[in-house]
């Protein structure tokens, strides 16, 4: 399991990343299982980890591809 860590966000509660197999983790605040998004670079990570808005950088870069 993917140890994902709380954001500050309206809509994301956390974020977690696989390196091994460029899996994204995304927990929202209206459920308790996180998506996951694949494939997903560590720079694509920690670019949304590092975004401003994660719910605006979710939407135009990681949505689609959720596995």
């Amino acid at each position: 399991m993917i140890v994902t860590k709380p954001v500050e966000s309206s809509a994301i509660a956390a974020i977690g990343y696989d390196p091994e197999t460029s899996t994204l983790h995304v927990r929202f605040h209206s459920r308790e299982e996180p998506y996951q998004f694949a494939p997903v670079t560590a720079e694509e990570h920690e670019a949304f980890l590092n975004a401003e808005s994660k719910g605006q950088h979710f939407h135009k870069h990681i949505r689609g591809r959720e596995i």
